[in-house]
């Protein structure tokens, strides 16, 4: 039977590393994904919901190959945290591309539905 040893506080390992840069890109999705909201920033939207769906796979990464528990240094703490800092900033960031669809549109009603003011032609 192997015993699991807690990692020292301040030792990076590859989980940590892993979960430290899962986590930054989540929350690079959701800094963005809220400018994007605020501004209707299209682009903003669509790196904030790739930043988010990076941050959750390397979360998720991090989660699954993570031997132990949390409190062992491989990770587990910070990955999990990446995949909701990163669900976080991916929805964030469909949020604003939603909401940019919706306001180029208009209104509901088809273009075909409008009709013109003035005189009509005869």
């Amino acid at each position: 039977m192997t015993a699991l040893l807690a990692a020292d506080a301040y030792t990076l390992s590859s989980g940590r590393i892993g979960a430290l840069a899962g986590g930054l890109l989540g929350l690079l999705g959701v800094v963005i994904g809220g400018f994007a909201l605020a501004r209707a920033w299209r682009r903003g939207a669509v790196i904030a919901v790739a930043a988010g769906v990076t941050g959750m796979a390397v979360g998720g990464l991090v989660v699954v190959t993570a031997e132990g528990g949390v409190g062992t240094g491989n990770g587990l703490g910070g990955g999990v945290v990446a995949l909701v800092v990163g669900l976080l900033g991916a929805v964030l960031g469909g949020i604003a591309l939603i909401r940019r669809s919706r306001s180029r549109t208009g209104s509901a009603r088809p273009a075909a539905a409008v009709r013109p003011r003035g005189r009509a032609v005869r």
